[in-house]
């Protein structure tokens, strides 16, 4: 069954220097249909402008992947850690017992376009922690590439629940195949293009919510990048 979450149907604000939309419930947008889908909380594509960005705020017990699609991104946090996310990078921080972080877009000139996840940790009080790794482009384009996992299979970033995190970028025409294991669900998030998976079109910032699928069949009818969650 797969049940379509459209990109119009997302809560939106545009605040100048933040240009938002919510797949799910989140601050000044509450639907009770969409507070979240298994472990997966928040899906947030944001626009920021150049030189703006999120002054330090408080965190806890969340997991939360950011993935910058274009531009760039500096993260400083209360761990000591400061980075820049670019294209490419996946950054990975468990807020557990609470962390402070900001984030700015670090261009003047361009603004910056990423999604920032949040998955519901295994259990609460962890340890805060940081990861940041960077993918190879290449190694999606025609294929699914593991970028975040509970165990840092094949050397994804590791979340402290159990998901498999996947992003691919398809050329017109091309298929890529995910086999579910029987009981698991998946979420899938397009990022550009349009895609026929089993049967059904999704569009560019269109969520797929998807359960009782064994295999998912993902045609690219227009050139296409997506993320796919696998979930238990």
């Amino acid at each position: 069954m797969i049940s379509l979450r459209k990109s119009s149907d997302r809560g939106h604000f545009d605040h100048g220097w933040l240009n938002t939309y919510h797949s799910f419930s989140f601050a000044g947008y509450y639907d009770s249909k969409y507070m979240g889908f298994r472990a997966l909380r928040v899906i947030n594509e944001d626009w920021v402008a150049p030189g703006r960005g999120f002054p330090p705020h408080d965190h806890r017990d969340m997991e939360i992947v950011t993935i910058v699609l274009e531009g760039s991104l500096e993260h400083k946090d209360s761990m000591g850690n400061g980075s820049i996310i670019r294209p490419g990078d996946v950054q990975r921080m468990s807020a557990g017992t609470g962390v402070t972080h900001s984030e700015f877009n670090s261009s003047t000139t361009e603004t910056v376009h990423l999604l920032q996840i949040w998955l519901f940790p295994e259990k609460r009080g962890i340890t805060p922690g940081y990861e940041q790794q960077t993918f190879p482009t290449e190694g999606r384009r025609g294929r699914l590439q593991l970028i975040a996992s509970r165990n840092a299979e094949g050397g994804s970033v590791r979340v402290h629940q159990d998901v498999m995190l996947y992003v691919s970028a398809l050329a017109k025409g091309a298929r890529v195949v995910h086999t579910q294991t029987p009981g698991r669900y998946a979420w899938l998030q397009l990022t550009s293009g349009v895609i026929d998976v089993n049967g059904t079109s999704v569009a560019k910032g269109d969520g797929a919510m998807i359960s009782e699928e064994l295999e998912l069949r993902i045609t690219s009818t227009e050139a296409a990048e997506f993320i796919l969650f696998d979930l238990a």
